[in-house]
């Protein structure tokens, strides 16, 4: 029974390159339903999101922190940081199963992105999320992950 349930889950669970269905994961770029048949620009929307759209810099910096979350070894950090409020080095690198000194190269990342701060008790480094923002936005990608 327990298989059964299992074997549905993943059936119905799908990775969105397996959603997408395409060879090596990528959507073909040469599909016409992604065009649309003639080139008209609607200037009042156009004009009408350009007012409201952030800035390139701020777009760019969400980019910085979406790629440094897209690595499934730094997003297993924050989601055990997000578990377990405060852990010390060592205590993730047994979690993500690598060694110490690569945990901390994937923290010293997610620090520059201000995902994870960093607190010093003698010999011991631990860590934490920044603010709770991280755990909001880790738990909406999960969230649609789960989503059909």
């Amino acid at each position: 029974m327990a298989m059964a349930t299992r074997a549905r889950k993943r059936a119905t669970h799908r990775t969105p390159s397996e959603r997408r269905g395409a060879a090596g994961g990528r959507p073909r770029a040469d599909t016409d339903d992604d065009k649309c048949g003639v080139n008209v620009v609607h200037l009042d929307k156009v004009n009408r999101v350009r007012q409201r759209i952030e800035s390139r810099d701020a777009l760019g910096w969400a980019a910085e922190v979406l790629k440094a979350l897209a690595d499934p070894t730094r997003l297993r950090l924050v989601r055990a940081l997000m578990i377990e409020e405060r852990l010390c080095v060592c205590d993730l690198a047994a979690l993500a199963g690598v060694s110490p000194s690569a945990v901390s190269h994937q923290l010293r990342l997610l620090r520059s992105c201000r995902l994870v701060r960093a607190e010093r008790e003698g010999k011991m480094v631990y860590y934490r999320l920044d603010d709770e923002h991280v755990a909001g936005i880790v738990n909406l990608i999960l969230d649609h992950v789960e989503h059909d």
